[in-house]
């Protein structure tokens, strides 16, 4: 494993979203609802700094995955279909490192732009007289990051084998999926009995769990840090995840056919 081919791709990919400017729209539409959200206190709350806080952070989170699963699906569809793909495979590098390097290169740009957007979320809150814990602020970045290293991952799977628009459905539908309906499968589960609850169960335990890597509600309401022993913890099943959705994604691209104008 080259890790300075993987590098260089990781680099090249940084300049094609920039030359995209995607992070620039996000950040411009976080900005605009941030600053809006300034220019007046709804209904006269003394919390507004909680609220502004609050919907910042989670219009960071859906920026963040938006950005991640775009960023993602379209890096290997994108080179098939200009071609240049042949251009890479021709050269000393292997498909698991055009992989890493792909994954590498949609995961630091998503991370970056979710940077600018904590940082555009902390600046509002000082100014309303609030902030942030640094620990747990630390705490939940890393969090985040690791969150969309999955998500990133996912997306880039899912793109071994489809279209660009097809490897985004799937991956906003299952990663969506699992951030909203799987804390409630044990709830659900109640209820059920037989192949369902075992099927529940499957789902339970395959899907990744994002709850876990959120820490917004702690840092709207000023709660204490997390153990760093838990935090490391779940920074570890993120690796796991990233890495076993990685060895997948490397299994269905190694002896995939390319031909002109398409892909087998």
């Amino acid at each position: 494993m080259n890790i300075s081919v993987i590098l260089t791709i990781a680099a090249v990919v940084w300049l094609e979203m920039l030359r995209r400017k995607d992070i620039y729209v996000l950040l411009i539409l976080l900005a605009t609802l941030l600053f809006a959200l300034l220019s007046f206190d709804i209904f006269n709350l003394h919390g507004i700094a909680a609220y502004v806080k609050d919907v910042g952070l989670s219009f960071s989170w859906l920026f963040a995955w938006i950005l991640a699963v775009v960023m993602g699906a379209r890096q290997l569809p994108t080179e098939e279909k200009q071609g240049t793909i042949y251009t890479l495979l021709a050269k000393p590098i292997s498909r698991a490192e055009l992989l890493i390097g792909k994954w590498l290169g949609a995961w630091s740009i998503t991370v970056a732009a979710t940077l600018c957007f904590y940082s555009l979320i902390i600046a509002v809150a000082l100014f309303r007289n609030s902030g942030f814990s640094p620990p747990l602020l630390l705490q939940a970045v890393l969090l985040h990051a690791s969150a969309l290293s999955v998500v990133c991952s996912l997306a880039l799977a899912f793109s071994t084998r489809m279209t660009t628009d097809a490897a985004s459905a799937i991956c906003f539908v299952i990663t969506g999926s699992a951030m909203v309906f799987l804390p409630r499968i044990p709830d659900l589960m109640r209820d059920l009995d037989g192949a369902h609850s075992a099927l529940m169960t499957f789902l339970y335990c395959a899907m990744p769990h994002f709850e876990v890597f959120d820490l917004r509600q702690r840092l709207v309401y000023d709660a204490t840090p997390a153990r760093w022993s838990i935090v490391g913890m779940i920074i570890a099943y993120a690796a796991l995840m990233t890495g076993a959705v990685m060895i997948l994604a490397w299994l269905g691209y190694r002896n995939k056919k390319f031909v002109r104008g398409g892909a087998a």
